[in-house]
């Protein structure tokens, strides 16, 4: 996504501009595949900060304005409710910040103050100034919030929808996943993530840009301490004067042609999920929630597990639970935090055991669902069709290292690299979620390249 946004950013200021596939088909981590005449999204769950065309100084309406694609053509349309479901409280939310200071001010009256003066402090920070420094969120939030089940009951969506710490992350990404989900919120595009792929698709066509499937990048070439080309499928060289990396910063510096003191370390964050094809519709077995953010444990272990996956914490999807539902049968996704070097392992010594956890993570995600009023015995449904897919699946068609999701924990705020003209976008710039990583492609086209013209 950054790396089509930044391609149509240059492109349509007359850069000769070339964006590299390694794959068949763009989108990266939010991608499509059809199994039959079924049509799948992977990684969307939605599109976060969801907001009306009239706010302007909403990052969603920039975008928009900075790639000139009319807000309408997303066809967006927002969540019912979401619901942060812990051992003994839950939290619902909407798209309304309202609705959440009233959830928080009934389960937990006596941080009431705390939470209103914690939201202040967040709508007056500057969360995208590229000179902030990194301070842990906990610490800060620690100063406004007293109650631990309350902090953690916070920080489970914005984790788990963004965050390459484990257990906790910048504040200033922190302010960006507050605002995206909290105070904006949740939406999802008629016709799911191809509609968005689509639509930048069509405006990188429309600027004169050049898009090449199957070209891996296999080495960055420099000369005169600058860039200077990249090598495709290990043969051939295209010359360049800049290069915007996509790829992730630890998998970037391992094609570069010189060697370097700089290691960027890869994240520990991968997932296996289930996407279940039901016979009924979630409203029909009595769930109006569009997300559940599901937790069994007083706290939220956002970790890399000692085991093949999570059992006790998820993020339970329900697609038909938008506003629009355009599905002729129930679509149910639950996604588990897991352990890429055990799923590896595994899969390299015995693809009987690798299919085997794959069921054993089926079984738990009915489990979970069960935990979340879905399954019981007033509530019956059919699976109609089912397809697991673990943290080594994510590394084949991603190439990310370790099948990590959210990239290293090392960032690079600014996008620049100890090589000029090489430049990173996307998760390891900073910016986070769909919005945030074409969000981020556009400023590191407008810093780096844009504004020597400008």
């Amino acid at each position: 996504m950054s790396g089509l946004a930044a391609g149509i950013r240059l492109a349509m200021y007359n850069k000769k501009v070339v964006i590299l596939e390694k794959h068949t088909i763009t989108g990266g981590l939010n991608s499509y595949y059809s199994r039959g005449k079924r049509k799948f999204d992977v990684g969307l769950h939605a599109l976060t900060n969801f907001v009306d065309p009239t706010e302007r100084g909403k990052p969603f309406n920039k975008l928009m304005k900075q790639l000139r694609i009319p807000y309408d053509e997303f066809k967006l349309h927002p969540q019912n409710y979401s619901v942060i479901q812990f051992p003994d409280k839950k939290l619902k939310f909407t798209n309304d910040i309202d609705f959440l200071i009233e959830e928080v001010k009934m389960n937990f009256p006596q941080e009431i103050d705390g939470f209103m003066s914690l939201l202040a402090h967040i709508k007056n920070f500057n969360e995208v100034d590229l000179t902030n420094v990194t301070v842990m969120a906990k610490i800060v939030v620690k100063n406004f919030i007293k109650n631990e089940s309350l902090i953690e009951m916070i920080f489970c969506p914005l984790l788990i929808y963004g965050s390459a710490w484990e257990n906790d992350m910048d504040f200033s990404q922190f302010v960006v996943m507050f605002k995206s989900i909290f105070i904006e919120g949740f939406g999802r595009p008629a016709g799911g993530v191809r509609t968005i792929i689509d639509l930048l698709l069509k405006r990188f066509e429309e600027c004169g840009g050049e898009l090449r499937f199957k070209s891996e990048v296999t080495r960055i070439i420099s000369a005169s301490e600058k860039v200077s080309a990249v090598e495709i499928n290990g043969s051939e060289i295209i010359e360049c004067e800049n290069i915007l990396s996509s790829m992730g910063l630890p998998e970037t510096f391992s094609v570069l042609d010189r060697e370097s003191s700089h290691s960027p370390r890869v994240g520990n964050l991968s997932f296996t999920e289930s996407i279940l094809i039901t016979d009924k519709k979630p409203k029909d077995l009595g769930i109006e929630a569009t997300i559940i953010f599901y937790n069994n444990r007083p706290e939220y272990l956002y970790q890399k597990p000692t085991t093949l996956f999570d059992r006790e914490s998820a993020v339970v999807c329900f697609p038909n639970n938008f506003t629009h539902d355009e599905f002729d049968e129930g679509v149910l996704r639950v996604t588990n935090i897991a352990n890429f070097d055990l799923w590896n392992e595994q899969k390299q010594m015995s693809s009987d055991a690798y299919k085997e956890s794959k069921n054993e993570v089926f079984n738990q995600s009915l489990q979970i669902l069960k935990n979340c009023g879905l399954g019981t015995a007033d509530k019956k449904f059919e699976i109609l069709f089912k397809d697991i897919f673990t943290p080594t699946t994510i590394k084949r068609y991603t190439s990310h290292f370790g099948g990590t999701v959210y990239g290293s924990i090392d960032k690079s705020r600014n996008g620049t690299t100890h090589i000029p003209g090489l430049y990173i976008c996307g998760t390891d710039q900073g910016f986070l979620g769909i919005v945030g990583s074409m969000l981020s492609g556009i400023s590191m086209a407008n810093l780096h390249i844009l504004s020597r013209n400008l």
